[in-house]
C-alpha cells in the first residue's frame, strides 16, 4: 500500500499547476491532503475521479478559503471518520480518517503558531490531540497519521537550527511534544529509514529558499509501532512543485 501526504496550500491553485496529472502518475493507493482551502463543491472533483480516485472525502474548515483536509482513495474504505469530536479542532477542519481492514489512515493538519494567540491554540491542540490518539490507538492499533505537523523534531530537520531556535515550529516545547508523541508509540517513518541531513518538506517563498534548499521538515508519516515491520519505503518527493510544501510517500507491506 502506497500512501502520500501533501500540504497543497490550496487545492484549486495546485490543480492549476498540474496537481491532477501528477497524482495520476504518482498513483498512490491513498493520498492525504492538508490545507485544501476549499469546499468540495468548489473543486473539479470529476478530474480527480478521472485520475483514478473515485472515493473522495473532504473535511473543510467552517471559515472559507482556510485550512481543511481531504483524503482520496482508489479503494473504498470500510469507514470514514470526520473530525475528532473535539470542537476546538473540528471547526477548522484538521482531522480526517479512513479505516481499512489492516490499517487506518489519518490526514492531520496541525496548526501553526504564527502569533501568541495561535501558539496557545496550537499547544492546546497538541495536548488534546495526544489524548485523542492515546484512546484511538486502543481501538485502531494499526494507525498511520499523515500530515503537516508544523514542527521540526531535531536540528537535522531544519536548515538553520540556531537562528530558528525561538521560531514557532522549532520551539523547545513543540520539539518536546513531537518527541513525546513518537515515544507514545509511533515511528517517524522517513527518519526510520533515512538518517541523512538536508531533507525538507517545506520552504519559504522568500529569498529563493527552495532553490537553495533552505527548508524545514514539518510533514510526516507517523506509523504506529505495531506496523514497524511493514514499513517498506519512506521518501520525500521534492520534485513535485504545486505548493510551498512537497509530498512524501510511505509504502507499507499491506495489501492495498
Amino acid at each position: 500500500m502506497k500512501i502520500i501526504s501533501y500540504n497543497v496550500n490550496g487545492i484549486r491553485a495546485a490543480m492549476k499547476k498540474g496537481f491532477t496529472q501528477w497524482l495520476q502518475q504518482a498513483s498512490p493507493d491513498v493520498i492525504c491532503l492538508q490545507e485544501i482551502k476549499a469546499m468540495e463543491e468548489q473543486v473539479d472533483t470529476e478530474a480527480i475521479k478521472e485520475a483514478g480516485y473515485p472515493f473522495q472525502y473532504w473535511y473543510s474548515a467552517q471559515k472559507k478559503g482556510y485550512s481543511g483536509v481531504a483524503i482520496f482513495c482508489k479503494k473504498e474504505p470500510n469507514h470514514v471518520e470526520y473530525g475528532t469530536g473535539i470542537e476546538t479542532m473540528d471547526y477548522e477542519g484538521r482531522n480526517l480518517r479512513v479505516d481499512y481492514d489492516k490499517v487506518s489512515i489519518m490526514s492531520l493538519y496541525l496548526p501553526s503558531g504564527t502569533n501568541d494567540a495561535r501558539l496557545q491554540f496550537k499547544l492546546n491542540f497538541m495536548a488534546e490531540f495526544q489524548e485523542y490518539v492515546n484512546k484511538l490507538k486502543q481501538e485502531k492499533p494499526n494507525l498511520v497519521i499523515c500530515g503537516d505537523y508544523n514542527i521540526c523534531h531535531e536540528a537535522i530537520d531544519i536548515h538553520n537550527p540556531v537562528a530558528n531556535k525561538n521560531t514557532s515550529g522549532f520551539l523547545p516545547v513543540e520539539r518536546e511534544w513531537i518527541g513525546n508523541f513518537i515515544k507514545s508509540g509511533f515511528i517517524d517513518s522517513f527518519r526510520h529509514l533515512n538518517k541523512e541531513p538536508h531533507n525538507y518538506t517545506w520552504w519559504s517563498y522568500r529569498a529563493n529558499a527552495r532553490n537553495n534548499n533552505k527548508g524545514w521538515r514539518i510533514d510526516y508519516h507517523m506509523v504506529s509501532e505495531p506496523l514497524q515491520e511493514n514499513i517498506k519505503r519512506a521518501v520525500i518527493l521534492p520534485d513535485a512543485k504545486h505548493s510551498d510544501h512537497c509530498p512524501l510517500l510511505v509504502e507499507l507491506n499491506i495489501p492495498a
